[in-house]
């Protein structure tokens, strides 16, 4: 889906520059205030469900995110990666949603008893980080914001190799510290056998 996976001009020859690395789209909301408070983010669209994305440069990320956490977004759903594929970026992305906002709306709506109504929906964005793969694979963590960054952030370095810089346990989650490689990436080679290492 084009919305899911910005092109880089470019990409098909390997000319691609890093300035200008995604295509917007028209600007959502989130994306119409961010911008009035003076930050940088690229409308992507929404995705299927109708969450807006916006494409944020690693250094402007932790802003975005402090900015988004004040305005209501204050709760870290998911966190995790992707790869576009050969020769394509690597993806970090961060489902916020306003879960405070939320519960007052919906003890609202349903006066405190009964079931919410079926179009109860919570207000969400998702910020992805676009890295090209053979360029530096470092993104600031937002673990000092979010604490449920920790693993998930942890997990995403596992299996992609993106690096969290600030993170206070920078380490393997689920694989050994020692394995080569990244499993989820889509160039990954499997290697033949894997030896044990002593634990002692």
């Amino acid at each position: 889906m084009p919305e899911e996976s910005p092109v880089t001009p470019g990409a098909a020859d390997g000319t691609a520059s890093e300035a200008s690395a995604l295509q917007a789209a028209a600007p959502g909301p989130v994306a119409t205030w961010l911008s009035g408070q003076g930050f940088d983010a690229v409308s992507l669209g929404p995705d299927h469900s109708g969450v807006e994305m916006l494409g944020v440069e690693p250094a402007a990320l932790p802003l975005v995110a402090t900015a988004l956490k004040a305005a209501g977004y204050d709760y870290l759903q998911c966190q995790g990666g992707y790869d576009e594929g050969p020769g394509g970026r690597l993806v970090s992305f961060y489902h916020l949603v306003k879960l405070a906002t939320m519960v007052d709306q919906f003890s609202a709506m349903a006066d405190g008893h009964g079931p919410l109504p079926a179009e109860a929906r919570p207000e969400e964005v998702r910020l992805k980080v676009f890295l090209p793969r053979d360029g530096a694979l470092s993104i600031p963590s937002l673990y000092g914001l979010f604490r449920g960054a920790d693993w998930q952030e942890r997990e995403t370095f596992d299996m992609f190799g993106i690096a969290y810089e600030g993170h206070p346990h920078p380490k393997r989650l689920l694989m050994p510290e020692d394995w080569k490689g990244y499993p989820l990436r889509k160039d990954y080679v499997q290697p033949d056998f894997y030896e044990m290492q002593d634990a002692y």
